[in-house]
């Protein structure tokens, strides 16, 4: 064999061997990944299972391939702790019945985990949801995105924190009698009103988190002259990577909100994640408003839904991918340390915007084994999976417990 051979024989035995230890290295990252996953204790502050439940029903405990969230896939990704939303739409706020629809909400969750004592509990302390996760349940929290079903009355607060709920969202949408929306050209309080400072009071008064996402950047200032606890953004994402969108977090916000102690829950829709996504999200709703006042159907109705297929076959949808959450994460991780952020994933909430790799409650490994990649220990890891939530959790059970009486 002449010399040239010889080379080339050595080359592809260099490479064949280097690129059997890249597989093996990606293989042990993997089952690392799903390791971590499956014994860490993972909270994901928000899960929009229960208002699509009631929108249209699935068996969610076992395998619900239309949905975002079933026990099954939350089994495999390892996510044990997640917080059930109670979301009330905007509008009810002026037509009314936001009290009701919470209660309700409240018993189907309720209602899910009785059916299923083997698979699901409820979890209206960090204790009851480490017990739960501690004999292999999932732990079901409670938080309530929109203030409307507190209809001006402490006393429905009240009933609220009673029944489980661990967190609200003070507005949703659009501007209510608590908040300005971030969403809401109309902010009739300049940030929050009279009575939802009393809320705030109150909130930290009863243990519940006060959640900033949703709300006008004012407000959010606002919250945070008023709490005297930690607060969270229970599914926001940076501003940095998507300018201009008061919806997600701004870097002052941010560090602002660690300076506070409290965590933000980033956001996996895929609009809150890069400016390809935001833009494309604009510009779609500025062709389907124009199509609907010159063919008079709503934006809601069934030919909206095929204008948007058609749309999206002429302009595709630019999904994120798993990098683009990381992304978020080392953001914040920059900005204020690893103590102040953690998982909000909007799953069954953000529609057919969710990034690949990260689709379902199943994907949580992929997020981790990227965390692994980019040189995270298992300790921050941890942190950022439910460590950070749960510190939060517990320093706002503990002022109440304090303040008690």
């Amino acid at each position: 064999m002449n010399y040239l051979k010889c080379l080339a024989v050595f080359a592809v035995g260099v490479f064949s061997a280097a690129l059997a230890e890249e597989s093996a290295e990606q293989t042990d990252m993997k089952a690392l990944a799903l390791t971590i996953s499956q014994e860490a204790l993972l909270v994901d502050t928000h899960i929009d299972m229960p208002y699509r439940l009631q929108e249209s029903w699935a068996d969610v405990t076992s395998s619900a391939p239309d949905r975002n969230f079933d026990y099954l896939r939350a089994h495999f990704g390892g996510l044990n702790a997640p917080f059930m939303s109670i979301y009330t739409p905007a509008e009810m706020e002026e037509t009314g019945g936001a009290f009701l629809v919470a209660n309700q909400l409240i018993d189907s969750v309720e209602a899910l985990a009785a059916r299923a004592p083997n698979k699901f509990a409820m979890a209206h302390t960090p204790q009851q949801a480490e017990a739960a996760v501690s004999r292999g349940l999932i732990a079901l929290a409670l938080g309530m995105e929109n203030g409307a079903p507190i209809e001006g009355d402490l006393e429905k607060l009240q009933h609220f924190q009673k029944r489980g709920v661990r967190y609200v969202t003070l507005a949703h949408s659009k501007s209510n009698h608590i908040s300005d929306s971030s969403y809401d050209e109309n902010r009739p309080w300049g940030g929050l009103s009279p009575f939802g400072r009393e809320v705030v009071t109150e909130m930290n008064h009863l243990g519940i988190m006060v959640d900033v996402s949703h709300l006008s950047d004012e407000a959010f200032y606002d919250v945070l002259e008023a709490t005297k606890t930690p607060v969270i953004a229970s599914h926001s994402s940076a501003r940095h990577f998507t300018p201009d969108w008061e919806r997600n977090m701004s870097d002052e916000m941010i560090v602002a909100l660690a300076n506070n102690g409290g965590v933000i829950m980033i956001n996996f829709g895929s609009t809150f994640l890069t400016k390809a996504a935001r833009e494309w999200r604009d510009e779609f709703g500025i062709q389907r408003d124009a199509w609907s006042e010159e063919t008079g159907h709503g934006t809601d109705s069934p030919e909206a839904k095929a204008f948007e297929l058609t749309y999206r076959e002429k302009v595709p949808f630019p999904y994120s991918d798993v990098a683009d959450v990381a992304d978020h994460f080392d953001h914040v991780i920059d900005l204020v340390g690893i103590e102040h952020v953690g998982i909000g994933s909007d799953y069954d909430g953000v529609g057919d915007s969710l990034p690949v790799g990260l689709k379902d409650v199943g994907g949580f490994p992929n997020l981790v084994e990227e965390f692994l990649r980019r040189g995270y220990s298992r300790a921050d890891i941890e942190a950022v999976l439910g460590g950070n939530l749960m510190r939060v959790w517990r320093e706002v059970e503990q002022f109440a417990d304090s303040h008690s009486g």
